[in-house]
């Protein structure tokens, strides 16, 4: 399965560049996004390497979901794919 990077996970001051903001296909409610928290994700940069992740929890209530990187992501990585396992 794969979703998209939307964003950061932000506020006004702050940005969260460990976690991410991702949207998938086919969801698009809460009650669908909640199946999908615990799983893996992996996000694969230009030169190879995956940078791994899980989902940690549901972002609103139209099937946007967080997710928890290992380290920070780049800015390059938003509007790229990543797969869910």
């Amino acid at each position: 399965m794969n979703a998209k990077i939307v964003s950061y996970r932000r506020g006004r001051h702050t940005q969260y560049k460990n976690q991410m903001l991702l949207r998938m296909d086919g969801v698009d409610s809460r009650e669908k996004a909640e199946k999908l928290v615990g799983k893996k994700v992996g996000w694969t940069n230009t030169k190879g390497k995956i940078v791994k992740g899980e989902v940690t929890r549901v972002h609103g209530a139209n099937g946007v979901f967080r997710a928890l990187f290992d380290k920070g992501m780049p800015g390059q990585s938003i509007g790229t794919l990543v797969k869910i396992e």
